[in-house]
């Protein structure tokens, strides 16, 4: 892939906001398109996101924005998809051009519910983009300490090594360092398991759990992806680099980590449907603790603390009695 392409962001979310920062700032210009037209109007007018990351200032003459999906992409020779996976559909609904020739970077850390499929399979199953043609971006990574320009690492998993780097060099700055990876399914799928145990990190949290349980916690949530991957998709990977351990140790302790902070208001005593009405974000562990239960149901891999996720968010069960539960099958 030769370095000098034109990107383009796919979203408008903190995540998307931040990403549309670093690359703003990198390249000559980007594209960015943005479902919401009140947004647009505001970016064009006050420079910044009015609902995320509003600190960020953006250079106007280095973005084009559009509210057209199909011209943001016919221009475009990277796309960078940062929408919650549950509405990765409904972001497409209006495409009628052809993403042929495209390069797909995912920076989306969650799994479409209906297909039960990670972002790459549903790009190569849906519009037949070929897995050689398909980036994934993985932290550990914050949208709101990106907005700081406080030090963050990004890996970025391409089955070409080359691909890559190329990839990444576009990502590149003073508070951005980059890692490159071939590992499109670890860690993928690392990031998506991540989220369902911030969540139980943060209803151990919000129960009154100390760190002292968590550290236990998420040690065993590390084996539980180990024994995942390795069993769905067996390879050569070392889970203790950022892109895996870096990554799920971040979103299950961060003040930022919206999964965590989902997690928390259920161990508190709220409901699910009142926790996702109070939450301005999506936390993409809710929907992704279902998905990886129907997944987990073909293979019957040991994962106790994604299934008390699971029995509490979806089969009703009380947060303590099932994290009472829990304790008694970690080590």
């Amino acid at each position: 892939m030769e370095s000098k392409k034109r990107v383009s962001v796919i979203g408008s979310g903190s995540w998307a906001t931040a990403i549309a920062k670093i690359l703003h700032e990198s390249q000559p210009s980007i594209g960015w398109y943005i479902r919401e037209k009140e947004i647009i109007d505001h970016l064009k007018k006050y420079r910044h996101n009015p609902h995320y990351l509003s600190s960020v200032q953006f250079d106007l003459n280095k973005l084009q924005i559009s509210h057209n999906i199909n011209e943001t992409i016919e221009n475009s020779d990277i796309l960078v998809f940062v929408v919650p996976a549950s509405y990765i559909k409904v972001w497409m609904e209006p495409l009628n051009v052809s993403l042929d020739n495209k390069f797909i970077v995912s920076a989306i850390k969650g799994i479409v519910p209906e297909d039960d499929s990670t972002i790459a399979e549903y790009f190569n199953r849906t519009h037949n983009i070929p897995y050689d043609q398909i980036g994934i971006v993985s932290g550990p990574s914050h949208a709101e300490e990106v907005a700081l320009e406080r030090l963050s690492y990004l890996t970025f998993s391409c089955k070409d090594l080359n691909n890559a780097r190329t990839i990444a060099s576009l990502f590149e700055s003073h508070y951005i360092k980059t890692n490159v990876a071939t590992d499109i399914y670890g860690t993928e799928y690392s990031a998506v398991l991540k989220n369902i145990y911030a969540l139980a990190a943060g209803i151990a949290h919000g129960l009154g759990y100390g760190d002292n349980f968590l550290s236990v916690l998420i040690s065993n949530a590390q084996l539980e992806i180990e024994r995942f991957l390795k069993e769905t998709h067996p390879s050569t990977r070392n889970l203790n680099t950022s892109a895996y351990l870096g990554d799920l140790l971040v979103t299950a302790y961060s003040q930022f980590s919206r999964n965590r902070t989902f997690g928390a208001m259920i161990g508190k005593g709220y409901s699910v449907k009142s926790t996702i009405m109070e939450m301005n974000m999506v936390a993409e562990g809710y929907n992704a603790s279902k998905c990886i239960n129907e997944i987990n149901s073909k293979h019957n891999v040991k994962m106790p603390i994604a299934d008390a996720v699971y029995n509490i968010l979806y089969e009703n069960i009380s947060p303590a009695i099932e994290m009472k539960l829990l304790t008694d099958k970690l080590k």
